[in-house]
């Protein structure tokens, strides 16, 4: 029995390990490798095992840099099951059909230059046809219910607490007489997230394979950020303004909707248009509604007491889906608070949005999460004057606020509490989906800890368990 951990090995993307029992091979994950574009798209084309000899994947959750390269799997020859819940298996459906559009789209711009080089054009790693296909493969598996992998290999998935439908995954394994059950934690949520449950703890586990994003720092509590972002809309309101948030459309557009609702509910800002400007962020959040079985019972209460009967809906809220709809925004007078794609400011229709706000000082721009490095998030979030946006210079006029507590990621803390929970039977710790100085951090916690076998395996290694 082996594991090989080809993805999110040393870094936060491309999740992806073999395991391999009794000569046959499933997969943990198929995720996006995101990084700078001649890298990336090396990378995710060419895998380094043969999609055809993989019997199975299981998926913990959909996020793209963990389903992102399904399509591409089916493309060169997969043809198992791809297990996960039934609410990632809706959620990665539209997503993978988004990221299909996405490589379509970009290949396109590549090609416009290779072309004007006289170099021949790309393919694109897979099309919305591909992701299509994908979709007749999934097989949904309910919480808690053991099921078949391959021979000698039994599942059980359990919340993980991360975003809707995401879970852990228990492995037991039999080799000839031979029994270990491994643990892939999958993204660790966080404890008190609104609208989810709090993730599972491990129990009786051999191995853990855990993910260490945040393994060198802790967030502030949910609490907090909830206040935050109270007093930023309060205070942006006071002043006639409109607050402009770039969010991500699965996860974090939902824990906003969700906690506007509360504020608007409880008299505790003043009530104005609340608009969601995204496509895919609508798409994701009428599969929310879809999986009330999902959420937590403060989530569960607050739509039973709520006129509206909702958590994810109220009478302020606007979907905009066309074009149209989204620039009859820009003629909505007074304040007002638009929530738009992408989270990080790069591309999608948050950049018209700041383009016709930025210069206002009475407006607020609100970072609510991590922005990677030369983004235009990071430029606002690092306080620069001038940004350009569709390659027109602009003053940064508006009040740019930051709110770090609402990751979706465990927290140093919370990691030691998960892999404590096994410390007294685990035999080694692997540590996946983090950074260098992150695992480094962790590490030395948990040795600190007792922990005897703790390791952060570099791209392509083979463990045998």
């Amino acid at each position: 029995m082996h594991i090989t951990f080809y993805g999110a090995a040393q870094t936060v993307t491309g999740s992806r390990h073999v395991v391999e029992v009794s000569g046959q091979q499933f997969l943990l994950e198929c995720g996006l490798f995101q990084g700078r574009r001649k890298e990336t798209y090396s990378r995710n084309l060419n895998f380094p095992f043969e999609p055809k000899e993989i019997e199975a994947v299981i998926l913990s959750h959909a996020h793209i840099d963990h389903s992102g390269n399904l399509p591409n799997l089916v493309k060169q020859g997969f043809t198992g099951p791809i297990h996960c819940t039934r609410a990632t298996h809706r959620l990665a459906e539209i997503m993978l059909m988004d990221s299909g559009h996405i490589q379509e789209y970009d290949v396109r711009y590549v090609n416009k230059k290779r072309a004007r080089r006289g170099e021949a054009p790309l393919e694109p790693l897979y099309t919305q046809a591909d992701a299509q296909r994908t979709a007749n493969f999934f097989q949904p598996q309910e919480l808690n219910q053991p099921f078949d992998v391959i021979p000698g290999v039994k599942a059980t998935l359990v919340e993980a607490g991360h975003i809707l439908g995401s879970a852990g995954v228990v492995l037991d394994l039999e080799e000839k007489g031979r029994k270990r059950r491994v643990m892939f934690s999958g993204d660790i949520g966080r404890v008190d997230l609104p609208i989810l449950r709090d993730p599972v703890l491990p129990h009786d586990v051999d191995i853990l394979i855990m993910e260490c994003t945040y393994g060198n720092r802790n967030h502030h509590p949910p609490q907090r950020a909830y206040e935050q972002l109270r007093e930023t809309v309060r205070r942006t309101l006071e002043r006639k303004g409109k607050v402009i948030i770039p969010a991500f459309a699965v996860g974090r557009t939902q824990t906003l909707v969700y906690y506007l609702h509360r504020m608007f509910d409880k008299g505790e800002v003043p009530r104005v248009p609340v608009f969601v400007d995204s496509p895919l962020a609508i798409n994701v959040t009428e599969i929310f509604r879809k999986f009330p079985e999902c959420f937590d019972e403060e989530a569960r209460r607050f739509m039973r007491e709520d006129p509206h009967g909702q958590a994810l809906g109220f009478d302020l809220l606007t979907f905009t889906r066309s074009v149209e709809e989204s620039k009859a925004i820009n003629d909505v007078q007074g304040s007002a608070i638009i929530i738009s794609a992408s989270g990080m400011a790069e591309t999608g229709r948050i950049l018209h949005h700041l383009r016709n706000n930025i210069h206002n000082p009475r407006n607020t721009v609100l970072i609510t999460s991590w922005m990677a490095p030369h983004t235009l998030g990071r430029r606002l979030l690092e306080g620069s004057q001038s940004i350009k946006i569709f390659g027109e210079a602009h003053d940064v006029r508006a009040e740019v606020v930051t709110i770090n507590g609402l990751s979706a990621h465990a927290d140093q803390q919370f990691l030691l509490d998960y892999a404590s929970a096994v410390k007294d039977r685990v035999e080694t710790v692997y540590l996946v989906h983090g950074e260098k100085d992150a695992a480094e951090a962790l590490m030395e916690k948990m040795r600190g800890l007792g922990f005897e076998d703790v390791q952060f395996p570099d791209p392509g290694t083979k463990v045998e368990i």
